[in-house]
């Protein structure tokens, strides 16, 4: 398949070839016919690609806050290396497109193959989509009009938190594609409407519409233009469907409203208020969320599960479909908004012509009708690939996501490991990380890949639910095995796992089992590791995770995605632990924030209290919090025996109270063993030998982590 992408860094737009990515549960494969440049949005996104750095800073200033913040804590070239890798990954363009069902995913229902259907699907020629974003077509509308849907839904969940009645008097302030059609939709529904612009053309289209126009840049005077339209008493309402960072717009808004009059903004403004401007007319204003309820939810766009339609009659998905109903009727002419036509290939072309004509309006891209099965092709060579020597260990990847292609990937790659396949489940990704880091092949095929010969080693860095199942799919197909923490997080994928590995290891030579707890591979742990050895005696271990609040609905809290923050990372901490005093865990206890409300959704397990008691005496505590602040260290590792102290902070600052000939050991940038842990691993593969963390430690601290979180949910 072939996908548009923008470089956030370099500002260039290309079209890749990729993978075709794999129908999954819930979701539709779709061919497509055309698709819709959205003016606004994608020139947006092209011209901040275009800008400077600095220009860049300016315009993102919360994101300047978290770089200064990750520079405290991590330092000053991760940081960098950071802010780099995001602004390097492209960005797909596009959430206007038209296409046929070519394939229909588990649990999906109301969709077959063969359906025209619209979607906001990026601009490609194959795209996966969610079902609860896509809607059927009617057989009276066209491609060309069909791709306006999206966009024009904008517009309408606008409108619908706007709620005009008939004969009320609207202004629109931006005739752009979403207010053009947000015009018609509004005339559609009785009401007078001035439309308010810059561009004369695009006026004289809203003006054939039905609209009265003002075009400011003939005239200073919006806001008497507004009074004007409405026979002196202010208007009933203004939808606000411009792009600029002035305030003028809605300031505009707010003095030509009569009293208690409704302003929504579905543009991007600037947002300084003026109160008085509001008080004195008690004026409503509200920010239209893009398509509608379902936007950003993750249970209604990723898991397929819908609103009733008795509490919430327009979702996104439903109002795609009042819009395509609209087209059908002849209520909405979207023919005169389009302005250019290009063929896919030449899409490169058709966003210089974006860039450099800030009159136009909507651009469609014509998608080619070659043989459909040529653009489902699951494997592509990656010509950086083809010059890599022979070697003993030769690497399939899964997964592609920030953590593996910002670190680990890069670990890999610094190793003398082969990098041979790269397995995304979308395509693109794996081309873009795979031609950078030097891999022979792109992939959405993982059973090709487990099944190759000459790939003996599988790297597993995909969400946590799918560890289990990949690892011993791998395992069983004889391939050593790095997989990214957890290893499971359900005691029977455990069982199941370990299962395989023993019988392996009964039929002699088992393949290299390895989970990547990498801070026991850091320089300083190494360090403390050495100063402890000699320690006869007990050890006393407190271990505090400043981790940080994330979103209640992230996919890493779902107990059955990913597996929640305890399995999903304080495990690296109960490994380190157990690393460090080198001794079996023998018992534990766990206690996590009682929960002072009444909200059964609130999350309390990531703020927990975890002691563990070791065979030798040894005991210590994990204090995973989620509700510091971020100026505190993120990860401190605290070692108290023999009268002396070991104190880690970020993996940067190693600290000795009461060693004889060591005090510090600091390093410039925080190394927490990502590179020395992908390094043990390949030495291992390669020299046939046992794994850098032996199968009991592997397996036992997976089990204690497992029970640490079963033991704080049983306490909500």
């Amino acid at each position: 398949m072939k996908q548009i992408l923008q470089n956030m860094s370099t500002g260039e737009t290309t079209i890749v070839t990729a993978p075709a990515p794999n129908v999954s549960s819930g979701t539709l494969l779709i061919e497509s016919k055309v698709s819709l440049i959205s003016a606004g949005t994608e020139r947006m996104l092209v011209d901040f690609g275009n800008a400077s750095l600095i220009s860049k800073a300016r315009k993102q200033p919360e994101k300047v806050k978290m770089v200064l913040d990750k520079v405290k804590t991590d330092g000053l070239m991760p940081t960098i290396d950071a802010v780099k890798s995001k602004l390097e990954q492209p960005l797909p363009l596009g959430y206007c497109n038209v296409g046929t069902v070519i394939e229909v995913g588990s649990k999906v229902h109301g969709f077959k193959e063969g359906d025209r259907v619209v979607s906001n699907g990026p601009h490609a020629d194959v795209v996966r989509v969610v079902e609860n974003l896509c809607a059927k077509i009617p057989d009276n509308v066209t491609d060309e009009e069909a791709s306006f849907a999206v966009l024009a839904a904008i517009g309408l969940q606008g409108i619908r938190l706007l709620k005009p009645t008939l004969g009320e008097a609207i202004v629109v302030i931006g005739a752009g594609l979403i207010g053009l059609a947000a015009i018609q939709m509004l005339l559609a529904n009785g009401c007078r409407v001035l439309a308010v612009d810059f561009d004369g053309k695009k006026l004289d289209l809203a003006k054939k519409f039905g609209a009265e126009i003002y075009n400011l840049s003939e005239g200073d005077d919006p806001i008497a233009a507004g009074m004007a339209f409405s026979r002196g008493v202010g208007v009933d309402g203004v939808l606000i469907a411009a792009s600029t960072q002035s305030n003028d717009p809605v300031s505009q808004a707010a003095n030509m409203c009569r009293s208690r009059g409704r302003i929504i903004l579905v543009g991007v403004t600037g947002l300084a208020l003026n109160r008085a401007e509001f008080y004195n007319k008690e004026l409503s204003f509200q920010v239209s969320c893009s398509y509608g309820p379902g936007r950003y939810d993750v249970s209604y766009e990723d898991n397929g599960n819908d609103y009733p339609i008795g509490f919430v009659r327009w979702t996104e998905q439903r109002n795609f479909e009042a819009v395509l109903d609209l087209l059908s009727a002849g209520k909405i002419d979207v023919k005169p908004l389009i302005s250019h036509r290009f063929l896919f290939d030449d899409a490169t072309a058709a966003y210089s012509v974006l860039t450099e004509d800030k009159s136009v309006l909507g651009i469609v891209l014509e998608y080619s009708s070659e043989d459909t099965q040529e653009k489902l092709i699951r494997e592509i060579t990656l010509a950086k690939g083809e010059t890599q020597p022979v070697a003993d260990v030769v690497v399939g990847f899964i997964g592609a996501g920030n953590y593996a292609s910002r670190v680990l990937i890069p670990a890999f790659k610094e190793t003398e490991a082969k990098l041979h396949t790269i397995v995304t489940s979308g395509g693109v990704n794996g081309v873009i990380h795979g031609n950078k880091n030097g891999f022979s092949y792109a992939s959405t095929d993982i059973d090709a890949l487990l099944s190759h010969t000459e790939i003996n080693t599988i790297s597993i860095v995909t969400q946590h639910n799918t560890h289990a199942k990949f690892v011993q799919k791998a395992l069983e197909n004889n391939k050593n095995v790095f997989v990214e923490k957890p290893l499971a997080i359900h005691m029977e994928d455990l069982e199941a796992i370990e299962q395989v590995y023993r019988e392996k290891e009964k039929a002699g030579n088992p393949p290299v089992l390895m989970v990547g707890f990498n801070r026991r591979f850091s320089p300083q742990i190494q360090k403390m590791k050495s100063l402890l050895r000699g320690i006869c005696e007990p050890k006393s271990f407190i271990m505090t995770m400043n981790a940080g609040a994330i979103p209640v609905d992230h996919w890493t809290q779902d107990p059955e995605i990913g597996g929640g923050r305890i399995i999903g990372e304080a495990c690296h901490f109960v490994d380190l632990m157990r690393f460090l005093a080198d001794s079996p865990i023998v018992s534990m206890q766990a206690l996590c924030m009682g929960n002072a409300n009444t909200d059964t959704k609130a999350v309390t397990e990531d703020k927990a209290s975890i002691t563990l008691g070791f065979a030798d005496g040894s005991f210590g505590t994990i204090h995973y919090l989620a509700n510091g602040a971020s100026s505190f260290p993120k990860e401190r590792i605290e070692v108290f025996c023999e009268g002396k102290v070991l104190q880690l902070d970020n993996f940067r600052k190693l600290k000795a109270f009461g060693w004889k000939g060591f005090k510090k050991m600091n390093l410039w940038a925080q190394d927490k063993g990502q590179k020395g842990c992908a390094q043990a691993f390949v030495n291992a593969v390669k020299k046939g030998t046992e794994a850098p963390i032996s199968s009991e430690e592997i397996f036992e601290v997976a089990r204690v982590t497992i029970e640490i979180a079963s033991q704080l949910r049983k306490q909500r």
